[in-house]
């Protein structure tokens, strides 16, 4: 284990144990934080926040894409009353893409809508092809285990949402103008510069219960999957990695 990775454990090894304080179990998972984002106290406040972000960087037609994380929900319940259209994964990206229109969600359904269960229901499949027929994403939003000062994310190790930013990008749905919020309860903010790998995406914009930071950073360079090492892990085999394979035809980057 190099320098990098014994500082970002010791950073996760704390941050987990504050969380035990603020934390909401997900009946799945309960306290198991590598295994998923946990929901917590003030994700309330952060979703109000969100908004502001959400007037600033989602207009003229940009779409919002949000990351299925129990710290969103009242975020996406929010998006929902505002008659908000949004994009969303299933968990691990086992089922893709889906698109939910709040004009299909009955009145009064709207908290029930935004629950994982309620997407389901509510929320339609879209390919990868009809994602990149319409416009591109001004806002993405996701959950985190723990995020530095300088917007790079790490704590939970599976890497769904540098995934899914890099199948955007790859189908030319994220550009300069798209901005990145990270949501996480303030003890899960590390003050301190941490190098990114190269297959992280570092935030714009980190949203706690207490504040909203903008990341003072270099531009983020154009995402892409890095095929070579796409093998051996969980998006082997998601259709969604078929399926950006045929649209892309891509050849190993070096």
């Amino acid at each position: 284990m190099g320098e990098h990775d014994d500082k970002t454990e010791a950073y996760r090894e704390r941050i987990w144990q504050e969380l035990r304080k603020v934390a909401r179990p997900d009946s799945r998972f309960h306290w198991d934080f590598s295994s998923f984002i946990t929901d917590f106290e003030g994700s309330d406040v952060c979703a109000e926040r969100l908004f502001d972000l959400v007037a600033q960087f989602a207009g003229d037609g940009r779409r919002i894409f949000v990351t299925p994380d129990n710290c969103l929900e009242d975020f996406r319940a929010r998006l929902i009353m505002e008659s908000r259209p949004f994009v969303m994964t299933t968990y691990g990206i086992v089922r893709g893409f889906y698109e939910l229109d709040p004009a299909k969600v009955p009145p009064g359904a709207a908290r029930h809508a935004a629950t994982l269960d309620g997407f389901d229901r509510y929320a339609t499949p879209v390919t990868l092809r009809e994602l990149q027929a319409g416009d591109p994403f001004g806002l993405l939003v996701t959950g985190g285990s723990a995020v530095s000062r300088n917007g790079v994310r790490f704590g939970k190790g599976h890497g769904y949402f540098d995934f899914e930013y890099a199948v955007l990008s790859e189908l030319g749905l994220v550009d300069n103008a798209t901005t990145i919020a990270d949501v996480v309860h303030d003890c899960q903010y590390v003050d301190d510069h941490l190098d990114a790998e190269a297959h992280d995406v570092p935030v714009d914009w980190i949203v706690t219960p207490s504040s909203v930071r903008a990341v003072d950073g270099p531009p983020r360079t154009p995402g892409h999957v890095f095929w070579e090492l796409v093998p051996g892990t969980e998006f082997e085999h998601l259709h969604v990695t078929a399926e950006l394979r045929d649209i892309t035809k891509p050849t190993p980057h070096a």
